[in-house]
């Protein structure tokens, strides 16, 4: 099996969300990955050319459904449209969040102010999209495209703010969550590129 603090002390994230999309498709430990299986289609950047959510895989169990639909409305509804109050129909109250940049936070309040001031500079955010979306048990991987448009001041961290440059922004990201029985997530794993997201917004 993957021993998940092992590659999160020496691997990128970019490598722990490839792995973790393997092991949740195949359900297998990697080392025993199928290999005998015909390749899925090949699909274009989802980030400059829209891929329409595929459905549902086929043989998923009732509890396995559910992740997927209600990670389907996290980032189609609840995250489109900033209704933070609704974060709990997929977050329980004590989620740790793992963001791109390797930190981590504890609790649904912080998730909840860390997404307002992820968008608040970019109040277009959205995810309409899921080119990819897996599920093995209390497991799921799907992938997302995040777009928006930088048009208001972005807080720096220091007291100040950037001036907003007004270009667009479009990049990949990847999500793999642990699921509770309470049907919502416990762990959440966040995955996209800052270095292309900066340059897209004129940061870099």
């Amino acid at each position: 099996m993957i021993d998940r603090r092992m590659m999160l002390k020496y691997s990128g994230a970019a490598a722990l969300g490839a792995l973790a999309l393997t092991a949740v498709s195949s359900g297998t430990d990697l080392a025993f990955a199928d290999t005998s299986a015909p390749p899925q289609p090949l699909l274009p950047d989802p980030a400059t050319t829209v891929v329409p959510s595929p459905p549902f895989p086929k043989g998923l169990t009732n509890e396995e459904r559910a992740h997927l639909i209600t990670f389907d409305e996290l980032d189609f509804d609840v995250f489109t449209h900033a209704e933070w109050d609704r974060l709990g129909e997929s977050h329980s109250k004590s989620i740790r969040v793992h963001w791109p940049d390797g930190h981590f936070t504890d609790g649904i309040d912080k998730h909840i102010a860390d997404l307002a001031a992820l968008v608040a500079w970019a109040p277009d955010s959205r995810i309409l999209e899921h080119p990819i979306r897996v599920a093995k048990g209390n497991l799921t991987a799907v992938t997302g495209v995040m777009r928006g448009t930088f048009t208001r001041p972005m807080a720096d961290g220091k007291g100040g703010f950037i001036a907003p440059t007004g270009k667009a922004y479009a990049i990949n990201m990847a999500t793999v969550g642990s699921w509770n029985r309470s049907g919502v997530m416990d762990e959440e794993f966040l995955f996209w590129d800052n270095l292309t997201f900066y340059q897209q917004i004129g940061l870099a």
